[in-house]
């Protein structure tokens, strides 16, 4: 359930957005769609903006963020391939809140429906009803031609006892492989590990189980469950696929030596 404050950022931002004659529209994606906003929850506002507008907007940005509360610090999302959306957090109340800033044709194309809180007209209504939302797939073939090379990789560093870059990679393979691999197998959107444990409790049981401290034989323990995990996840999804089953078959053995060469 959304909170006061989580409404009371919405009603304050509002009217900023309305009195810039720019702004074809504004709705709201995340949590708020699927009704399931808690006091944690941060607010994702999609912000489309009228042809002609964009680089004066996108140039304003800042400024725009300025006038919705009380502004601690901001970032473009960059690193999540999103350089249009800025990553905000606001005081008075304390909440994390997505900026994302898009042009009105760019609107058709997305993976949900978001809900619409404010339009001039029925811009928006009409950009999503011209095209259905599109949730992404996952491919299962770029996984594995990717596991078995990081797995290896993995093996590598802890040899080398580097092993903040072993648990480093095995990230990696929770939030590129794994937890999307969990997310499809449950009919939810692949994105990272996002809800694995409200969708997920028995395979987070496994997952957890990938999860390795600062030492080596937790890191072998850790990426042999990463291994066994996948190979369940790959057996469960019936997509058509190449194994790559010399690579599995070579990384397997180089994991085997090495815990057997670092065994206590």
């Amino acid at each position: 359930m959304i909170t006061a404050g989580q409404q009371g950022f919405i009603n304050k931002a509002l009217p900023v957005f309305k009195r810039d004659e720019r702004i074809a529209g504004v709705a709201l994606g995340g949590s708020y769609i699927r009704g399931t906003m808690d006091e944690y929850s941060d607010l994702n506002f999609i912000i489309a903006i009228l042809p002609g507008h964009v680089e004066s907007v996108m140039a304003d940005r800042r400024a725009i963020a300025e006038k919705l509360g009380t502004l601690l610090s901001l970032f473009p999302g960059d690193h999540a391939g999103m350089p249009n959306m800025l990553i905000c957090l606001y005081d008075e109340p304390l909440i994390h809140v997505d900026l994302h800033f898009a042009p009105l044709d760019a609107l058709r194309r997305r993976m949900e429906n978001p809900v619409i809180v404010y339009e001039r007209g029925t811009l928006l209504s009409d950009e999503y009803a011209a095209e259905k939302a599109s949730e992404p797939g996952f491919d299962l073939q770029w996984a594995e031609d990717r596991f078995w090379v990081w797995v290896h990789y993995a093996a590598n560093r802890i040899a080398r006892g580097e092993l903040f870059d072993v648990i480093t990679a095995l990230t990696t393979l929770r939030v590129q492989i794994l937890g999307p691999m969990i997310q499809v197998r449950h009919g939810a959107i692949p994105f990272g590990v996002r809800h694995i444990e409200q969708i997920a409790p028995e395979e987070t049981v496994q997952l957890a189980q990938t999860v390795a401290s600062h030492d080596r034989s937790s890191c072998i323990k850790a990426l042999k469950a990463a291994t066994d995990l996948y190979i369940y996840l790959r057996g469960a999804n019936k997509s058509p696929l190449y194994h790559r089953a010399d690579a599995q078959k070579r990384a397997l053995r180089y994991l085997s030596q090495i815990s057997d060469k670092f065994a206590r």
